[in-house]
């Protein structure tokens, strides 16, 4: 094959990568829900992290577990992080596989909770990942189910024991992993999805 012949049978395979990889960069727009992911690539690391910690005799908090395992890097009591992320996260009422789901602070959860949402059931039922709700454990895929009246996810139960829903809580939303401060500039680049369906 001449060295002519052989360019001219790259040129269309490089135009279509160039194609494919020009598609892949296109940024978000703001104005729509974030997309969902299919599973944060951190929420094993939050695992291990947590397991670390119980094997060396320390407490396991949520706070920490639903910084690592959403990436939404927001510090003090989970009843302060709606307030915290507002300006600095995307905030709503509607749950996305990757969002952090705020449990406001009441008489029995003074400090509130943060749970990070690892599926989406339907309009009225998630599942999450959270530590701490059963004293320093971790819980993957405990199903909540929406029983505000307004089904706006602004009061739910948890599923703490098999086939049993508890007492209501009251929600504040669901933070998105998505900065609402980053430049457009920053959304540009492709974003890895890492599917680890069945090995939590």
């Amino acid at each position: 094959m001449t060295r002519n012949r052989a360019a001219s049978l790259r040129l269309p395979f490089v135009g279509i990568l160039l194609a494919l990889l020009g598609a892949c960069s296109a940024p978000a727009t703001r104005n729509e829900p974030p997309p969902p992911l299919e599973v944060h690539v951190s929420t094993k690391q939050a695992v291990v992290e947590a397991q670390t910690k119980r094997a060396r005799g320390e407490r396991v908090w949520c706070v920490p577990f639903a910084r690592t395992a959403s990436g939404i890097a927001i510090r003090g009591n989970a009843e302060t992080w709606w307030a915290s992320a507002k300006g600095l996260f995307a905030r709503g009422n509607d749950p996305a596989i990757g969002s952090v789901m705020v449990f406001s602070g009441t008489s029995k959860l003074p400090m509130g909770h943060v749970a990070v949402v690892s599926s989406v059931v339907s309009e009225r039922e998630i599942h999450i990942d959270h530590a701490n709700w059963k004293r320093n454990q971790v819980s993957l895929g405990m199903s909540v189910i929406d029983v505000s009246q307004a089904g706006d996810w602004s009061a739910v139960k948890v599923e703490s024991n098999p086939g049993a829903y508890g007492r209501v809580y009251p929600i504040s939303g669901f933070i998105y992993p998505q900065s609402v401060a980053a430049p457009p500039a920053a959304s540009a680049a492709p974003t890895v999805v890492v599917s680890t369906s069945g090995t939590n």
